[in-house]
C-alpha cells in the first residue's frame, strides 16, 4: 500500500512538470511537433520495460481490436491539444482545465457504456467543473486565458478521460494493458509525427533536446512506469485523489518558477475546477457501506438457510420415541409424510377421538418428526 502510494505521487509529480518545462525551455518548437517526439521517444523507451510478445497476442483480441484504435486517437489528441493549451494559457490553467474535465468524462463513458448512474458526488464534481471553465473564460489583465486555450484543455481532458475508458474495456477483453500503453503511444506519435516536418523550427537547438528529453524519457516512460506499478497496489479512489499533486505542482511551479498571477475570476475557476476534482475522486462513505451490505447478507442470512441448519431441522428422523406424545391435539391421525416448512396446525378440527390418537402411536416417529421441526 505504501509502496504504491509513493509511486502514485512521484508520477502525478512528473507529468505535473510538464506545462512549466515546457514554458521554462522557451523554445520556438511547436507544441505538436513537441508532443510527436515526446510520444514516439517515451513510447518506445516505457516499451523496453513493458512490452512482452505475449502481451502483443492480446491486443488482437476481437474485443480489443474495436477499442486500441480508440486509445491511439486519444492518446493523440491528448497530447497535441494539452501541449498547445499551455502555450496559450500558461500551465496551472492548462492543466486545472484539462484535469478537471477528466472526471466529467469518464462518469458520461460509464453512464453511457455500462448504465452506471452518477451519484452526488458524481453530479457536484460536474457542476463545479463547467462553473469553473466558464469563470476561467471571465477577461481579466492578470489572465492569460483565451477561449481556444480552455477550448483545448477541455479537448485535451476529454481525451484523457475517454483513453481510461479505451484501457478498462481493453482490461475487459483481456488485453494486457502494461503493453497497451506504449504501443498507443507510439503509434500516436507516428500519427503526429507529420508535424516534425511540417513545422521543424527549433527541434536541433540544445534547450529543445533537452526538453524533449525530460519529456519523453521523465515524465513518459517514467511517469507511466511507475503509474502502472503503483496503481495496482491501491483503491481507484485512492489512486484518484493522489492525481490531485499533478495540477497543484504544475500550479506551484507556475507561480513560483513563471511568474503566472491569475485574476480573480480564473483563481476561483481554478479553485472549482480542483473542487470538482477532490469531490468526484474521494469516496463516498454512505456508498462504501451501501455496497458492503450485499456481501455481509448472505454471511447474516447462512445461519438460517445454510447447509448446517437444514441439518439440524430437516436432517434424518429421530430414532422412535418410545413414549408418543400423549396429547392427541399434536399428534392427528396418521397422514402421509407432512410438509417441513409446515408447521402442524395448534388446534386441529375436528378434534380426533383419544382412543384414535392411542392409535396412532405407531406412527408417532413419521409424524413426530415433523413436529420436532417446529
Amino acid at each position: 500500500m505504501a509502496s504504491g502510494i509513493v509511486a502514485l505521487l512521484a508520477a502525478a509529480v512528473l507529468w505535473g512538470t510538464v506545462g512549466p518545462a515546457q514554458l521554462l525551455a522557451d523554445t520556438d518548437v511547436a507544441p505538436v511537433a513537441l508532443g510527436a517526439c515526446r510520444m514516439l521517444l517515451g513510447g518506445l523507451a516505457l516499451g523496453v520495460f513493458t512490452v512482452r510478445r505475449a502481451g502483443l497476442r492480446t491486443l488482437w483480441r476481437p474485443g480489443a481490436r474495436l477499442w486500441l484504435p480508440v486509445s491511439i486517437l486519444v492518446t493523440a489528441a491528448f497530447q497535441a491539444c494539452f501541449l498547445e493549451a499551455v502555450d496559450r494559457t500558461g500551465a496551472a490553467l492548462a492543466t486545472a482545465v484539462t484535469f478537471g474535465t477528466v472526471p466529467v468524462v469518464s462518469g458520461l463513458w460509464a453512464r453511457g457504456l455500462d448504465g452506471e448512474r452518477g451519484g452526488a458526488a458524481w453530479w457536484c464534481g460536474t457542476v463545479c467543473s463547467v462553473a469553473g471553465v466558464g469563470l476561467l473564460l471571465v477577461p481579466g489583465e492578470a489572465a492569460r486565458a483565451d477561449a481556444a486555450g480552455v477550448f483545448l484543455g477541455v479537448v485535451a481532458g476529454a481525451g484523457f478521460g475517454t483513453y481510461i475508458t479505451a484501457t478498462k474495456r481493453l482490461a475487459r477483453h483481456g488485453a494486457d494493458t502494461a503493453t497497451a500503453a506504449p504501443v498507443s503511444v507510439v503509434c500516436a506519435g507516428v500519427l503526429v509525427s507529420p508535424w516534425l516536418f511540417a513545422a521543424p523550427d527549433g527541434i536541433t537547438e540544445p534547450r529543445a533536446v533537452a526538453l524533449v528529453c525530460w519529456l519523453a524519457l521523465g515524465t513518459t516512460a517514467l511517469g507511466y512506469l511507475l503509474f502502472t506499478r503503483g496503481v495496482a497496489r491501491v483503491s481507484a479512489a485512492t489512486a484518484g485523489t493522489l492525481s490531485l499533486a499533478e495540477p497543484l505542482v504544475a500550479t506551484v511551479l507556475g507561480f513560483v518558477l513563471l511568474g503566472e498571477r491569475l485574476s480573480l475570476p480564473a483563481a476561483c475557476g481554478a479553485g472549482l475546477l480542483l473542487t470538482g476534482l477532490v469531490v468526484v475522486s474521494l469516496p463516498a462513505r454512505g456508498r462504501s457501506r451501501d455496497d458492503a451490505a450485499p456481501h455481509t447478507g448472505p454471511a447474516d442470512a447462512a445461519p438460517h438457510t445454510g447447509p448446517a441448519d437444514a441439518a439440524q431441522h430437516t436432517g434424518p428422523a429421530p430414532s422412535p420415541d418410545p413414549d408418543p406424545d400423549p396429547n392427541p391435539l399434536s399428534n392427528p391421525a396418521p397422514a402421509p409424510s407432512p410438509s417441513p416448512a409446515r408447521r402442524p396446525s395448534p388446534a386441529p378440527a375436528p378434534a380426533p377421538h383419544p382412543a384414535r390418537g392411542r392409535a396412532a402411536g405407531p406412527a408417532g416417529p413419521a409424524s413426530g418428526g415433523g413436529h420436532a421441526q417446529g
